[in-house]
């Protein structure tokens, strides 16, 4: 059963994901779910500068599937039947794409709409997401609220476009085989907050007014794919611009064997173990191949899945 009809929300269709019709529902001037976090900076994967050229319809480095994502995608339908599995009364709807009724550039497309089993109807009565995460960063003990705050971003846009505020179940399965539910409460405060820079992002898409260059990688990326051809010239640039290259790098080369050391403190520690941890933090772990130290690995925020 697919759900057709929210308080607020208007289904534009159900897409599969990658599809011309996919993007086009999520394209142009609108912001998804999706986005949302990086609208306000907090995004892993995407800075407000790269999802800008994306929308002014600038070049963009091209979609990479990773394999956090994929295995996300093939692992959904094991968490989703888990969920119905632990919540007999409740039935989980297929969904697609929808906008809020009155601000079209609002969508959103969650992973699926809960509805009671009693009700003939399907009615959705709320919203829920299924994740997947290797190593459980940032995730917090089952029963509790403590989520990424890029996936809370992602919840309360959701919630927001479709009308649909009661607390949000976020089924998520850690290492293939930790199976969590947390929550996420729907905030009006902080949804307004999202609308506001929501639609002074897209004024400033619409007025040309790029943002500022920042630290992130998806920033460097973007700008890295702007120019056309190789033109053997010389381009002057500001003396400070400069200035500031010059000292990152030589930051840089302190910094990597600063770096260098810590690692092999690490890799000292660890011996023939396989991770270093803190408590109950995990620091980094060890990859061997032939018997020997391959590499030593960071644990971070970005190993969740999407």
């Amino acid at each position: 059963m697919t759900a057709v009809e929210t308080p607020t929300g208007v289904l534009l269709g159900t897409f599969t994901p990658g599809s011309p019709e996919w993007e086009k529902a999520r394209g142009g001037l609108c912001v998804t779910a999706t986005e949302i976090a990086a609208v306000m900076g907090l995004s892993p994967w995407q800075s407000r500068f790269s999802l800008w050229h994306k929308k002014a319809g600038l070049p963009v480095p091209p979609f990479e599937a990773s394999p956090q994502i994929e295995w996300g995608n093939r692992l959904e339908p094991a968490v989703v039947g888990k969920y119905e599995d632990e919540h007999p009364d409740l039935i989980l709807l297929s969904t697609g794409t929808w906008r809020h009724a009155e601000r079209s550039w609002q969508r959103a497309t969650p992973d699926r709409l809960i509805a009671l089993r009693e009700d003939i109807d399907g009615r959705p009565v709320g919203i829920f997401e299924a994740k997947t995460s290797p190593y459980g960063d940032d995730w917090g003990r089952d029963g509790t609220d403590e989520v990424p705050v890029y996936y809370r971003c992602q919840v309360i846009w959701q919630q927001d476009t479709l009308g649909l505020h009661a607390r949000t179940p976020i089924g998520v399965l850690i290492g293939g085989c930790d199976y969590r539910e947390l929550y996420v409460d729907y905030d009006e405060g902080d949804a307004k907050l999202m609308r506001d820079a929501a639609a002074e992002f897209l004024r400033t898409v619409e007025a040309g007014e790029r943002p500022p260059i920042d630290g992130s990688d998806a920033t460097y990326q973007t700008i890295r794919v702007q120019p056309d051809g190789l033109e053997d010239r010389d381009v002057e640039i500001p003396a400070e611009d400069a200035a500031r290259y010059e000292t990152a790098q030589r930051q840089m080369a302190d910094a990597k064997s600063e770096l260098t050391a810590a690692k092999a403190t690490l890799l000292d520690h660890i011996g023939d173990g396989k991770r270093a941890v803190v408590g109950d933090r995990r620091i980094a772990y060890r990859t061997v191949r032939g018997g020997k130290t391959y590499s030593l690995n960071p644990y971070t925020s970005k190993d969740t899945a999407a």
